[in-house]
């Protein structure tokens, strides 16, 4: 990993749930060396990537982000183009809808909506980092990924966010192939426990799969009719985001689109 990646890496440890970091801390998290972490929290800073606050003078992220996001935006209005689709593939399922873009060996939830006719529903974080072995988003990707990738992910250490998330290689290959097989990708549990999602994949220009858009639920209220809609409206959007934001969707999803048209009874 070169000096920009490892730099660029410290930034993914910062969530709502942990907006400011210590040095000492961010050493644990990152596995570096103090002084190593030390000189890269500086570089950034100096670039407005972080900044020091409070009398610990831990860091958070600083004041560049406003600027590049309303840059991004302004060129490809990716959140205001995903929270319509969310909120209509929210108000047709009555469940969470979210969707996430791929950077690196992550998924970012960029963008998420809630629906009213539920008291008890799936949460979201902004900017929630989202592994791809342990979520139905992260396996949407990787089955419309090239195999290159796939092996990459799989070869890493997978860690087991539940007591029911799934580590054995084999066994995610297994997932994959049958999530290729209907063009959507199921999880139960393996992010986060009782919770029930399903996911397509969202392609590029290059008909690459860059990202996805997902439904989760509770696991009690996920009946047969429930999960078949579901099925059916998260294939729909993800055919709507693509041609939205500019991408083009393989035959071969394509033709798993319209099969779903045709929902069981």
């Amino acid at each position: 990993m070169g000096t920009v990646a490892k730099a660029l890496s410290l930034l993914g440890y910062f969530s709502r749930a942990q907006s400011e970091i210590g040095l000492s801390e961010m050493t644990r998290l990152s596995g570096m060396n103090k002084a190593t972490v030390y000189r890269l929290l500086t570089e950034l800073a100096e670039q407005g990537f972080v900044e020091q606050v409070g009398t610990g003078r831990e860091y958070r992220l600083g004041p560049v982000y406003p600027r590049l996001a309303a840059l991004r935006e302004a060129a490809v209005p990716t959140r205001e183009v995903a929270q319509k689709v969310l909120s209509r593939l929210c108000d047709a399922t009555g469940e969470t809808a979210h969707m996430s873009i791929r950077q690196g060996d992550k998924l970012h939830v960029v963008s998420f909506a809630y629906s009213a006719l539920h008291g008890t529903r799936v949460t979201m974080e902004d900017a929630e980092q989202i592994e791809f072995h342990s979520t139905s988003s992260g396996h949407a990707v990787l089955a419309f990924s090239p195999a290159d990738f796939v092996d990459t992910v799989l070869a890493g250490p997978l860690q087991k966010k539940t007591e029911q998330t799934e580590t054995d290689p084999n066994a995610i290959r297994a997932r994959l192939a049958e999530a290729r097989r209907i063009g959507v990708a199921e999880s139960v549990s393996g992010h986060e426990m009782d919770v029930h999602s399903h996911a397509c994949p969202i392609f590029d220009a290059r008909q690459s799969c860059y990202g996805a858009i997902a439904v989760a639920a509770p696991v009690a209220r996920m009946t047969d009719g429930l999960r078949n809609t579901i099925r059916h409206e998260v294939m729909q959007a993800s055919l709507e985001m693509t041609r939205l934001l500019g991408g083009f969707v393989p035959d071969e999803f394509k033709q798993k689109a319209g099969e779903s048209l045709v929902v069981p009874a």
